[in-house]
């Protein structure tokens, strides 16, 4: 779907007038209007207001045009409820909501993530722990968090 539908459909679903959603983001009915006709898009500040407004994810409001994944755990964020959040409520796009708690990492180190993966995830090609730490280590090795760290 096309960010100004997204956006038009959001407003009606929470019965809110034009000029209503102009107040709540700090706009002018005149920019909702000109948002909601494909004429104009809502630059990066009042996307965060709206993600806000609506208790959606910037990405949603976007019409989803890139796929999320966790840059903890690798896990694919398909839907705005597996997203995790900061501490004020906004979500933050780059990892789930088990990984990220509170504005905090839940898995200290990437091996604490892999022991957690060892004892959870199924085994279906019956590889030795050491194998599976290994690919586990090499995968997480190219997300952004462990990257980092």
């Amino acid at each position: 779907m096309e960010v100004h539908l997204i956006l038009k459909d959001l407003r009606e679903k929470n019965h809110l007038t034009q000029e209503q959603l102009a107040e709540r983001t700090l706009v002018t009915r005149q920019a909702v209007s000109r948002w909601e006709t494909g004429e104009t898009q809502p630059n990066t500040e009042t996307l965060k207001i709206l993600s806000r407004e609506f208790n959606v994810s910037i990405n949603t409001l976007l019409g989803s045009p890139r796929q999320l994944y966790c840059q903890c755990c690798g896990m694919p964020l398909s839907e705005d409820d597996y997203i995790s959040r900061e501490p004020d409520g906004s979500f933050n796009e780059d990892y789930c909501k088990w990984c990220y708690t509170d504005g905090s990492f839940v898995y200290a180190t990437k091996d604490a993530l892999i022991d957690f993966f060892l004892s959870h995830l199924p085994n279906p090609e019956i590889l030795s722990d050491a194998e599976r730490r290994t690919q586990y280590g090499s995968q997480l090795s190219q997300l952004k968090h462990w990257k980092e760290s």
